[in-house]
């Protein structure tokens, strides 16, 4: 190490820390217990990933392999202390782990900050704070941690304001210890009742000891002795029978495993044992995450093998489509030093998670069957993430596809309500098909010309307006035996839901307005790939409709938008012949002013279905000389 990095040294915070700081230790001051569990949270963390290196390399424990988080006080000195031996930090990892906020989306996070306090110290609880909590009831924080296998501590302080210092310090044992320099009017943590109360309240689960000195009353007051106490119960959670764990433990224990702030909204704990032993505790969240969209983020299952923590995040347990699920899997057949590697070719965590999921999808079934509010906060927060499964899980696609809702023309609100099975108990006599349209917007596929014949008749149609959605029905094309039609591709064929006198009236329309079809074909050349009389328009003039094998016009705008190259297929122009345009172009004899009404109408539709036109000045020198 050079001479520089040996002095003492003073270094800014990252602008989103600052800010982070003054949000919390406003908005969370109500809850100021919060701290102590977030520290022994991550002492809990830091033994963890001892005991996870030193599986290779058993030196790390030096002489000291009995791992415990230690709490203490000092009423003179108006300090809290927490010291853990666990893995420790080099100076390097102080500066990543500490200077800055290592997520992703930190500034879309404070962007989304309303000023609200109530629903700020909601969303920072979601975003997680950990380490930066102690500000909350500590003016000035020290930290002196020595990393394991390395003879040099660093010691860090701060008060929070904006900068803190770094330089190196003395410390006999690997580990971190904390120090809170308390916040005038916070003495009420100078108490070992209030302490340890604390700790049994948000801490009881902790596997390792939490140890405090016992006390004893003297002269009215209790004094400290010299004897250590376990606080907690340090017992895996998991590994203990349900009926001795309280509603409130489990939840605590998910805001371990989590770093979430708010309760689950459900949980699953499950002992298998037979061929295979493993003990699952699943969660399902009450809030997404700021970065459940990137789906390189990690996954929140937790790897344990007999009670040794293996490893965060084992995106093996667990598939994409279903990257909210937290919890524990402890497995008691895998070698401890199982890697990666190996857990991408082990049967016996495929035949883990293949359990796991079916407990999650039975999870939310229970959810979605018997508290429907709860599943509809569930489908708000994780819809669109849930609606990536049918595309991924095929074994499961008909479960996860009962799962799923829409909005639909049956409210004709945004609010995703609707299940496939509430579509097809209010389908029509006679119709086979489950109708859905999907656009860029709500409102775009609320207000799209496709659906003027559908709402005339009362057929419902889902409205599809997640980018998601081209996924899903590309993946999921019937429910229950009733196939998934797509309003805007293809011939509509409404089946019995016309009557024969209604098709003879098609057919005739057809054959009048053939020559009418072919002149405008003409006009258009190669922007369709053909024209014909529409079925499906009562209100507007013209739309336009994907072949039943194309690519949607939403599908291929999205593709673009992402970079890919579509195979560009021409759309079919539909036109409306009761509607008055098209009835006044049977008459326009000048060929110019027929091809610029053509192109018009063309224009117009591809507008009314969100698409961009290629010539914009063209279409508004049209409209000008229309109105001129």
């Amino acid at each position: 190490m050079s001479t520089e990095t040996l002095q003492k040294e003073t270094l800014g915070f990252q602008a989103e820390v600052k800010q982070l700081l003054q949000l919390m230790i406003h908005s969370l001051y109500s809850n100021k217990e919060i701290v102590l569990r977030e520290l022994i949270s991550n002492a809990s963390d830091a033994a963890d990933k001892l005991r996870f290196e030193a599986l290779a390399d058993n030196s790390l424990y030096g002489n000291d392999s009995d791992l415990k988080i230690r709490v203490s006080f000092d009423k003179q000195a108006r300090t809290i202390t927490i010291s853990d031996n666990g893995i420790g930090m080099s100076r390097e990892e102080v500066i990543n782990n500490i200077g800055t906020i290592a997520k992703s989306g930190t500034k879309e996070f404070l962007q989304s900050l309303t000023g609200d306090q109530a629903k700020d110290a909601n969303l920072i609880g979601q975003f997680g704070v950990g380490f930066y909590s102690a500000f909350i009831i500590a003016d000035k924080v020290t930290l002196t941690t020595r990393r394991a296998g390395s003879n040099e501590a660093v010691r860090w302080e701060s008060t929070g304001e904006g900068d803190y210092t770094l330089e190196p310090a003395e410390k006999e044992s690997r580990g971190t210890d904390i120090v809170l320099h308390l916040r005038e009017g916070e003495d009420e943590f100078l108490n070992d009742w209030k302490l340890k109360s604390i700790i049994r309240k948000y801490s009881d689960h902790i596997t390792l000891p939490i140890v405090m000195k016992k006390s004893e009353w003297k002269d009215g007051e209790q004094v400290p002795t010299d004897e250590d106490e376990t606080v907690n119960k340090a017992s895996a959670l998991w590994a203990r029978n349900k009926s001795d764990i309280s509603e409130q433990e489990y939840q605590e224990f998910y805001k371990h495993v989590s770093h979430d702030f708010e309760n689950p909204l459900t949980w699953s704990h499950n002992r298998v044992e037979g061929k295979q032993e493993y003990i699952s505790l699943l969660y399902i969240p009450s809030k997404a995450p700021f970065d459940l969209y990137d789906r390189e983020r990690q996954h929140g299952i937790k790897l344990y093998v007999k009670r040794v923590f293996i490893m965060d995040d084992a995106e093996q347990l667990m598939p994409q489509y279903l990257r909210f699920v937290r919890g524990v899997i402890d497995s008691a057949d895998l070698p401890l030093n199982v890697s990666r590697e190996i857990l991408q070719h082990s049967k016996d965590i495929e035949a883990i998670k293949t359990a796991s999921v079916k407990r999650v999808l039975s999870m939310l079934e229970d959810l979605a069957a018997n508290k429907p509010e709860e599943y509809a906060k569930f489908w708000k927060e994780f819809g669109r993430v849930l609606k990536e499964g049918p595309g991924e899980d095929f074994v499961n696609k008909e479960r996860i596809a009962g799962l799923l809702r829409f909005a639909s023309t049956h409210a004709d609100t945004d609010e995703q309500v609707v299940s496939f099975k509430d579509y097809i108990a209010r389908m029509k006599e006679g119709q086979e098909a489950i109708y859905y349209i999907t656009a860029d917007s709500f409102a775009a596929a609320k207000h799209s010309p496709h659906l003027e014949i559908f709402r005339k008749k009362g057929i419902e149609v889902l409205l599809l307006s997640d980018r998601v959605d081209e996924w899903l029905v590309s993946s999921l094309t019937e429910f229950d035996g009733k196939k998934l039609q797509s309003v805007a591709k293809g011939d509509l064929d409404l089946g019995k839901l016309e009557d024969e006198a209604e098709k003879e009236q098609q057919k005739k329309t057809e054959d009048e307005y053939k020559p009418l079809v072919e002149r405008i074909q003409a006009a258009l050349g190669d922007s369709v790939k053909e024209v014909r009389v529409t079925h499906r328009l009562t209100d507007s003039p013209a739309c336009l409709v994907a072949g039943e094998h194309d690519l949607s016009g939403n599908l291929e705008r999205l593709l673009k938008a992402a970079g890919q190259k579509t195979p560009g297929s021409k759309p079919i122009l539909e036109i409306n012949p009761d509607h008055g345009i098209v009835q006044r172009l049977k008459d326009v004899t000048d060929e110019a002013k027929f091809a610029d009404w053509a192109h018009l109408l063309f224009d117009q539709a591809l507008l009314a279905e969100g698409g961009q036109l290629e010539d914009p000045a063209a279409f508004v020198r049209r409209v000008n000389a229309m109105l001129a």
